[in-house]
């Protein structure tokens, strides 16, 4: 659809407003067609690399599935949610294509055999790169099937008649040596889920003796709620592990189990099993329930037990609080049979004075050693990238402070551990990047390191003053300067993907513009470099929208933090002519300890003019400005608390952002909405009470009452009884009656996310209805906190767009005083 229309006086289906007599409007609503269009617009396929980099695979992305597929029965059991006709996690949306393309001719090869029609979960190379192992959804057959692809062959065909199992977990991994597969099968005779003849066995009690202590208990969804649901839960995560070979031959190993984890050691020879025990719990979701760690043989043999950890039900408080007990165990990739993990040593509290925090032990086969220690952390083990046994790289985070550091191990040398970098984690600008790792033969991501072992590859983002440069870089690990290998260069964003040789002399990248969307690039380094090898061309998925016009802007908040934001016009525009245009602000808070970092650059003015249905610029094809992600930096430096000064952080940030777009000449002050989604929807009716700056606001899927998250939420620490002043200042839901203009508030019936219950959307519209306020409730029905389903998303924009011609474009002026005040 051209877009003069929307420059122009839309047609009148366009412009109808909402209606007062909401019971004549019944069943799904279909936005104008120029809507209608992004969200039918074809979407690029995934590419997943072959282990030895030469080859590629594509798995292309369906359109959105219809409500038929979304309202499909599912369950709702310890905070999963689980497709009961298939045995596997509750999704709607799989690939329905898969081919291969060679990485230097860039030659593509169409595989056969492939099941019709196809419906891709997951998949994985193996690490002879020989095979492809993929699993098929057949929704119609209630099950999840194994296939293989023959990579030299070019054919697929199904490997094993059993179904898998697939509620917690992919249901499959590749063994090391390439020539068979880990399974989570679908034990034979399992039988029919329990059934409930409605008729309760009694009162379901839970009990609490006191004297534990304060501890965080979160807000979750979908939890157990009675021993049927503990029943149901049981048979449905009950799986059998096998072995199963390229023949389709299966080798049980152990009995059934309620397993949650199963990963082979880079020998090939043990297995790290994990199982969820009894008691359940009504109050955390499974992830917290009792659970047994043990190495077994691949007949199923215990071997050895690793840890017997309890339930879980609350923590004590603060975001660096963690569970005591081993954590984050895994095998170390560069050894044939060593487990690695973390142990808190100051009980998982932050509050608790300790010079150790963390310790990181290792262990290796046959396990009858005791545990040795790698390191020893002043912060949180967040993870290890192993590369030879003379080097491996550490990191430990601490989130209160933002702090980050990065240390150097050498292993298998007993040497001490070498700091590499410190710094926080909000300073964008000083970010070295991420080391790259390339899967060693058995299939185990290992660092890349230089030829003399004397340097590791980082990709990063490139934040800088003038937006994100993405780069390349060989970095000494003798804390010499980097070596820059490539950088992105104007007018072009490229982000290297991967290095594909052991010299980083070639990298696969993706190049993208304003204007062309991101396509995959060969692109050779050093001498002889010349431009990128194009491998993809993938279309302009909008081209209708080809020439909407994008500017990366900077501004200051009335306290001097920089603030910056993507300003979109739509195309064709020209302020001579339109004036200025009624515009949508779309935003989401972030919380820093630091100004400074509050007040970096974010994003680059060389992107992709992605404009899809689901955030603020699809408005642009109805002839609206938009102010994309402006920054709304909630900051507490020190000892400061950052909520505790949230709204008036919050007001500021916004009244510096309609400012600036007015004094551009492209916004009408008098002809601007606020929106957001999930924290973004909170602060939209956040500014609402608390200023006269929007004439309308859209709010999906938010949470507007604190004291119902009492346990903390976002980035707030405090409970609600530490800091209860502060959580009543932020709920909007308590200035109700301060709120003005018009709120849209948009919810899915079925919202999974914790704290953003769907009793959120409904108290609060119900309090601005009894107050005499002006609000619309939509609740979509099956939907969770992102909606899914075609008929939804294209009502969530016709809802929208009728609200914002209503209350925003049409909107009648207001007072001059009024319309000015904050």
């Amino acid at each position: 659809m051209a877009m003069a229309v929307s420059l122009l006086p839309l047609p009148a289906a366009a412009r109808e407003p909402v209606k007062a007599d909401v019971a004549a409007e019944a069943g799904y609503r279909l936005p104008p067609p120029a809507l209608q269009a992004l969200v039918d617009a074809p979407r690029p396929p995934r590419l997943s690399l072959s282990p030895r980099r030469d080859l590629a695979a594509y798995l292309r992305t369906p359109a959105l599935p219809g409500i038929e597929a979304v309202a499909q029965p599912e369950l709702r059991l310890g905070g999963l949610r689980i497709h009961p006709r298939t045995y596997a996690a509750s999704r709607f949306s799989f690939a329905d294509d898969l081919w291969l393309q060679d990485i230097d001719s860039g030659q593509e090869r169409r595989i056969a055999g492939l099941p019709q029609p196809l419906a891709i979960d997951a998949m994985a190379w193996s690490p002879d790169q020989r095979h492809i192992a993929f699993t098929q959804v057949d929704v119609r057959a209630g099950r999840v099937e194994l296939w293989l692809v023959d990579v030299a062959a070019l054919r697929a065909r199904r490997l094993l008649e059993q179904a898998l199992n697939t509620v917690a977990g992919d249901g499959f991994g590749w063994l090391p040596d390439g020539q068979g597969l880990l399974v989570q099968l679908r034990p034979q005779g399992q039988g029919a889920p329990p059934a409930d003849d409605g008729i309760p066995t009694g009162p379901n009690i839970q009990q609490t003796d006191g004297g534990g202590g304060v501890q965080s208990l979160r807000t979750y969804q979908d939890l157990l709620r009675n021993p049927h649901d503990e029943q149901v839960f049981a048979h449905f995560l009950t799986t059998q592990l096998a072995r199963v070979d390229l023949a389709g031959r299966t080798t049980p190993i152990g009995a059934p189990d309620l397993h949650v984890g199963a990963s082979i050691s880079p020998d090939g020879r043990h297995i790290l099993r994990q199982r969820i025990e009894r008691p359940f719990s009504y109050l955390v979701p499974y992830a917290r329930f009792p659970r047994r760690i043990d190495v077994v043989g691949l007949d199923g043999e215990v071997l050895h037990t690793v840890a017997a950890l309890p339930l879980i039900e609350g923590l004590p408080t603060g975001r660096d609080a963690v569970p005591t007990g081993v954590r984050r165990i895994g095998w170390r990739a560069d050894a044939p049979a060593t487990l690695v993990w973390a142990e808190a040593q100051d009980g998982g509290d932050p509050a608790r004075e300790a010079e150790v925090r963390d310790r990181v032990f290792a262990q290796a086969a046959p396990f009858r050693a005791p545990p040795q220690v790698l390191a020893e952390l002043t912060m949180r083990y967040l993870g290890t990238q192993w590369g030879d046994g003379e080097t491996a790289l550490l990191t430990e985070t601490w989130w209160r402070t933002r702090q980050v550091r990065e240390w150097r191990l050498a292993p298998d040398a007993g040497r001490a551990p070498v700091l590499l970098r410190e710094g926080s984690f909000e300073d964008r600008y000083a970010d070295p990047g991420v080391a790259v790792t390339l899967p060693d033969e058995r299939g185990f991501p290992r660092l890349l390191l230089s030829a003399d072992g004397g340097s590791v590859y980082r990709i990063g983002e490139g934040a800088s003053p003038e937006g994100d440069r993405p780069f390349l870089d060989r970095q000494p690990l003798d804390g010499g300067a980097p070596e820059r290998l490539f950088r992105s260069q104007a007018p072009w964003y490229e982000m290297p993907r991967a290095v594909l040789d052991a010299g980083a002399t070639r990298i696969l990248t993706t190049r993208e513009s304003p204007t062309e969307p991101p396509n995959f690039q060969l692109r050779r380094l050093g001498a002889g470099a010349g431009e990128p090898v194009a491998l993809t061309a993938f279309a302009h998925p909008t081209p209708q929208l080809r020439d909407v016009r994008k500017e990366q802007i900077r501004y200051r908040r009335a306290d001097g933090v920089a603030l910056t934001g993507t300003l979109y016009l739509p195309p064709g525009y020209d302020p001579a002519r339109d004036g200025r245009l009624p515009l949508l602000m779309w935003a989401y808070p972030q919380e820093f300890k630091s100004a400074d970092a509050a007040g970096q650059v974010t994003d680059s003015p060389y992107r992709f003019n992605a404009i899809g249905y689901w955030g603020p610029l699809a408005y642009l094809a109805a002839g609206y400005a938009v102010l994309d992600d402006p920054a709304m930096p909630i900051v507490g430096e020190g000892d400061a608390e950052p909520n505790d000064t949230y709204v008036e952080q919050l007001v500021a940030s916004a009244q510096a952002a309609v400012d600036e777009v007015v004094r551009r000449g492209v916004a009408d002050r008098e002809r601007i909405a606020v929106g957001g989604h999930s924290y973004g929807a909170f602060m939209t009716a956040n500014l609402l009470a608390h200023s006269r700056l929007f004439r309308a606001g859209i709010a999906r899927s938010g949470a507007y009452n604190r004291s119902l998250t009492p346990f903390g939420f976002q980035a707030e620490e405090r409970n609600y009884w530490q800091a209860q002043s502060t959580y009543q200042r932020m709920s909007p839901f308590n200035y109700a009656d301060r709120i003005e203009a018009p709120l849209l508030l948009i919810h899915g019936e079925d919202d999974n996310n914790s704290g953003t219950f769907p009793l959120q959307s409904e108290r609060m519209f119900a309090a601005i209805k009894g107050l005499g306020g002006q609000a619309r409730l939509v609740m979509l029905p099956r939907e969770s906190h992102g909606y899914r389903a075609r008929e939804s998303i294209l009502h969530m924009l016709y809802e929208t767009h009728a609200w914002l011609e209503t209350h925003v474009r049409n909107a009648a002026p207001r007072e001059a005083a009024d319309a000015a005040s904050p």
